[in-house]
């Protein structure tokens, strides 16, 4: 019978750290996802001004074409408006934001990083 006293005593593997300092340039970039879906929004939110402030819906909540003689509902005509808005909102929304990126992203700086990198050895 072996006891746990007679037993060697597993080693534990050794760790080789590597140390180095490095100069890196951080600048600040604008969000291009948040200026996008705010563009959307803003134009689902000129679609519903266009459709409710300008349109002329009779009783049954429908409106007559100038042009052909198909009526359109309240519904159809935001729906065909939030089309054209949303992606000119987006549009507009990269445009900004590609705008920010030239003019604020010139403002570079150099920082020192200090990097550490652990190697395990078996």
């Amino acid at each position: 019978m072996v006891e746990e006293a007679d037993k060697p005593a597993p080693s534990a593997p050794a760790e080789l750290i590597e140390e180095s300092v490095e100069t890196v340039s951080v600048r600040r970039a604008p969000k291009m996802l948040v200026f996008l879906v705010l563009g959307a929004a803003l134009g689902v939110l000129a679609a519903l001004i266009f459709t409710y402030g300008f349109g002329v819906f009779d009783a049954t909540g429908a409106e007559q074409s100038a042009y052909s003689a198909v009526s359109y509902t309240s519904g159809q005509v935001f729906g065909f408006l939030v089309l054209v808005c949303g992606v000119v909102g987006v549009a507009l929304g990269g445009i900004v934001a590609l705008i920010l990126e030239r003019t604020v992203g010139r403002r570079t700086r150099e920082v020192q990083v200090g990097r550490e990198r652990v190697t395990t050895v078996d």
